[in-house]
């Protein structure tokens, strides 16, 4: 499978983050977008660089600031002299692979025009309204401790993001094997390496992600967790009280999309319980709202979505 090419490619690339990788092919896979918390230095802006590089896909990076226009992220008519009027230059989001980085820095026009793109895959520049590439993937960097001159992101963006995955630290041996690699006792290739697949491969293989069998009780089982996040007391007392808002139907269709994607990734020909329950954690972190008894008590999302996935019975 030329997917699994795709994901040690990327990992030859960056060092301790099989998370991380295993998860945006997943996102791929499923369409969707994807938010990644990790701490500065990490390699997310590399790993989402190797994959645009894997797939022959266009990647264009943008450092997200508070003086960010919306002008900047979806480009502007500028006036040509020789042809005596304007037009219009594309801006960074028309590309395959867009990176966004610190995007919680950004004023809220900016994440008003982030938007639609997300939701709509097109872009609206006064009277007019284009599309953006048929392959069309957002992947967000935000920093978990870095609050200063930062906007919270809005619930409804949020949504948009079919997966959030959190970044760590890498062990000890493997920074030892960064530090042996970044002081070149171990030499990257500098070629540029041919792409492993293509765009059109891609949709081929979204294609036969999305003919994966799900049986009716997966998907019910699916819709039962994410009932849990919005009516937790008709599941469980001890749930009752540790959620302030739940998830949307965007959930529920994520965690279907992603299951199948994650089955397909693995040769599975049907979904099975188990990929719901890993894929689960990334789908709903960033949908689950600890309510303030959770938060005073120290119980965060991941926490939550571990008791849900305890109560919820499978079929």
């Amino acid at each position: 499978m030329k997917l699994e090419k795709v994901r040690k490619f990327v990992e030859s690339r960056i060092i301790g983050q099989k998370n991380l990788v295993d998860n945006m092919i997943v996102c791929l896979l499923a369409g969707g977008h994807m938010l990644i918390e990790g701490m500065p230095g990490l390699a997310k802006t590399t790993a989402a660089k190797s994959l645009a590089e894997a797939i022959s896909a266009n990647f264009k990076r943008i450092q997200f600031t508070p003086d960010l226009l919306p002008s900047d992220v979806t480009g502007s008519d500028i006036y040509v002299r020789e042809k005596s009027g304007f037009e219009f230059s594309a801006g960074p989001l028309f590309n395959n692979i867009l990176l966004a980085d610190e995007i919680n820095r950004a004023p809220a026009k900016v994440q008003s025009a982030l938007l639609e793109a997300m939701g709509e895959a097109q872009v609206t520049v006064g009277l007019h309204t284009m599309k953006l590439p048929d392959l069309f993937m957002v992947m967000a960097t935000q920093n978990p401790i870095e609050h200063e001159g930062t906007y919270n992101l809005p619930e409804a963006q949020l949504d948009r993001f079919m997966m959030k995955v959190l970044v760590g630290y890498p062990t000890a041996s493997e920074e030892l094997e960064i530090l042996r690699l970044a002081t070149g006792e171990k030499k990257q290739d500098p070629m540029k390496q041919p792409a492993i697949t293509t765009i059109q491969e891609i949709f081929e293989a979204r294609n036969k992600a999305a003919e994966v069998y799900a049986d009716p009780k997966i998907e019910k089982y699916i819709v039962s967790i994410v009932t849990c996040t919005r009516r937790p007391s008709d599941f469980s007392t001890d749930l009752a009280n540790l959620i302030r808002y739940g998830a949307s139907p965007r959930a529920s269709i994520a965690l279907l999309k992603c299951a199948k994607a994650l089955a397909y990734l693995e040769g599975a020909e049907y979904v099975a319980p188990h990929h719901v329950q890993s894929i689960a954690y990334e789908v709903l972190r960033h949908r689950v709202y600890p309510s303030f008894e959770a938060e005073a008590d120290n119980i965060s999302a991941d926490d939550i979505i571990d008791r849900i996935l305890q109560v919820v019975a499978v079929g």
